[in-house]
């Protein structure tokens, strides 16, 4: 598999502390070890990864209990990734959660000091917009443009989501069809038997997109590992580099979920959905005449499209672009 291209994250403007500690020097062993290591290695990153909190309280028997692995293995991954043993490593995995939670306490204090005054409508727009924030300013502009390289040139887009995220990726399918030579949403109305069916075929030659966030589906896991074993370039669409998918992708694509109510919001993946569409859409000149194209094409089922004729579409059209341009 190629090299993870991830974003280069700053802790200052991460919008959870997954996304923070996942970023810090700890963090980053951890996910080396979740891409890299052995199966019990993995299962140990995975889970400090995910439950840093309550690793701070676990004696090295709970730990391995939860991992399903021996106390030996816990105190030789303890010392391969530098440290005498579990309780050095415990006790930094504590002292990186004290510095990653500052300002992500700061931003939940200063949220909550707002609700306070206000009401959960008003509090999950906050929400969104430190999301949406956090995903511009985490956002690699390098690993977008190689996504849309990737995306241009393949025979097949495959784009995959279930559960909550299967709207997501209805929507990018949905953006990607007019630029792609063929996009196919895995999922649809469909279970995991007809994403199976769907991804029978694929190859190398294929880019699936994959899209999940909390609740993460372990469906998606699996069919992603099937792809992965043909050598399918992966694309991995989530809320941090703790997730699942993080290891699974060969780019990943970051947009945090930090919702007060729901499991996870929506709204930072749905910017940056339309932030990969529109590169895609200007990376190319003939984009432009493709999008024409279907203009010309929805013209007669569009509000404000009259026009009965192709010429008479296209006239139009340059009309509406004129007057955008004076506006």
């Amino acid at each position: 598999m190629a090299k993870l291209n991830t974003p280069q994250m700053n802790m200052t403007e991460a919008a959870t502390p997954e996304l923070a500690f996942a970023q810090s020097s700890l963090g980053k062993k951890l996910i080396e070890n979740l891409t890299k290591g052995s199966a019990s290695y993995q299962s140990i990153a995975d889970y400090l990864l995910r439950n840093q909190v309550r690793v701070t309280a676990l004696g090295i028997e709970d730990l391995a209990q939860s991992c399903q692995v021996s106390t030996a293995t816990i105190s030789r991954f303890a010392r391969d990734i530098g440290f005498a043993n579990y309780a050095a490593m415990r006790n930094e995995v504590a002292e990186t959660l004290q510095s990653v939670f500052q300002p992500v306490e700061k931003l939940r204090n200063t949220i909550e000091r707002r609700s306070q005054e206000t009401t959960p409508a008003i509090t999950s727009l906050e929400y969104a917009l430190a999301n949406t924030d956090a995903t511009k300013q985490n956002l690699s502009i390098d690993v977008l443009n190689q996504v849309v390289t990737k995306l241009a040139k393949a025979r097949t887009v495959y784009v995959m989501g279930f559960g909550l995220s299967a709207h997501l990726a209805g929507m990018l399918a949905l953006h990607l069809q007019p630029f792609c030579s063929h996009v196919v949403e895995v999922v649809g109305y469909g279970g995991t038997e007809v994403a199976a069916g769907h991804l029978a075929s694929i190859s190398d030659k294929d880019v699936l997109i994959l899209i999940s966030f909390p609740r993460y589906a372990n469906d998606v896991i699996k069919l992603a590992h099937f792809a992965r074993d043909h050598g399918t370039c992966i694309v991995s669409m989530t809320d941090s580099t703790a997730s699942p998918l993080a290891a699974l992708g060969d780019y990943l694509l970051l947009a945090p979920s930090t919702h007060p109510v729901l499991p996870s919001s929506s709204i930072a993946a749905i910017a940056l959905i339309e932030a990969l569409v529109s590169s895609l859409m200007v990376s190319n000149k003939k984009n432009v005449e493709k999008a024409m194209k279907l203009t010309e094409a929805l013209s007669a089922y569009l509000h404000g499209f009259e026009a009965t004729s192709k010429g008479g579409s296209r006239e139009l059209l340059t009309q509406r672009r004129k007057k955008s341009a004076l506006d």
